[in-house]
């Protein structure tokens, strides 16, 4: 397991526990995508079940359980995850039907004689039935059981389930921590600088968005919301190619860069933001908008049809005081 460097105190922490038997039943780890919380529920959860573990507690990789594991095939491993639906793309919720599973196999005996690992994720995306049938299993752990709950939105679990698990807290690190990482991957210095600013300092995020291209869709946005703030683009020709082509990403990239103006607005540099704005939009307006990209966002999300919404959207940025 190659473990981010942001995240090995928390690493350590947790193999102290271990070493001294004083690990909790259930873990929450929380925090922005993009910060190596699977990568470490993963590497956690191997080692919970390797047979011969490193001295820095990490698993070997080499003995049965890690090779098991490494198939996906570890009898003592459940993962529970968006199920797929019938048209082969994935559920929006978790269901109580998979917490109810869940529970009848944590009362079994582990097969190997160790420990049973449960890993949900995203475990914000429980519905209000499957959260009240986890809750029971977090009440009433077994003995020699671990889960781990992982999600990028926390806030959306239940307070009661927040405070049956002890949480991790996964934080973007410092910038030059990230840009390190970045460089050590083979990203060069000027696009590592422009991926972390367009993702919020968000390393993961930043190597995914400069290996995939994602940055020069992230300027086409840019321009597209330029030349409808200048009348020179169509809310509707523009509405139809977002809604072809990567629509979730390019309205997190809108709602961004319309943040990114307000915040340059507020300092009265409104010409340096990526969007330039040339008129005194209120910022009450680029708030109001910021809030509805977003909105947009999470419905298209769902089985909405996307070409009205990214409409009624871009229709409302044409002109400077709209929103």
């Amino acid at each position: 397991m190659t473990l981010a460097p942001w995240n090995a105190e928390a690493w350590t922490r947790l193999i102290e526990r271990r070493r001294h038997d004083a690990l909790p039943h259930a873990l929450l780890l929380a925090g922005p995508a993009g910060l190596g919380k699977r990568e470490f529920a993963d590497g956690f959860a191997q080692a919970l079940l390797c047979q011969s573990t490193r001295a820095d507690g990490s698993a070997c990789g080499a003995c049965r359980a890690c090779q098991l594991f490494a198939a996906g095939t570890h009898p003592d491993l459940v993962r529970v995850n968006l199920e797929l639906r019938d048209d082969g793309k994935p559920r929006t919720e978790i269901t109580v039907d998979q917490m109810r599973m869940l529970s009848e196999r944590l009362v079994l005996t582990a097969q190997f004689g160790g420990m049973q690992i449960a890993l949900i994720d995203p475990a914000d995306a429980m519905n209000v039935s499957a959260s009240n049938a986890l809750l029971k299993t977090l009440e009433e752990p077994t003995s020699r059981t671990m889960l781990m709950l992982i999600g990028d939105h926390p806030a959306r679990l239940s307070a009661t389930i927040r405070s049956r698990c002890q949480r991790i807290e996964f934080r973007l690190p410092p910038s030059e921590t990230a840009q390190r990482w970045l460089s050590a991957r083979d990203i060069d210095a000027k696009a590592a600088q422009d991926a972390l600013l367009a993702s919020d300092g968000n390393p993961g995020r930043a190597l995914a968005w400069a290996r995939s291209g994602a940055l020069k869709l992230r300027r086409e946005v840019a321009q597209d919301l330029r030349d409808l703030a200048a009348g020179s683009a169509s809310a509707y020709e523009v509405a139809q190619r977002w809604s072809k082509d990567g629509v979730d990403l390019r309205l997190h990239f809108a709602a961004a860069l319309v943040r990114e103006a307000a915040q340059a607005q507020a300092r009265g540099r409104a010409r340096d933001a990526a969007l330039a704005l040339t008129h005194a939009t209120e910022m009450s307006k680029l708030t109001a908008w910021f809030d509805r990209a977003n909105r947009t966002r999470e419905l298209l999300r769902g089985p909405l049809r996307p070409e009205l919404a990214l409409l009624e959207l871009l229709a409302a940025w044409t002109t400077p005081a709209a929103a």
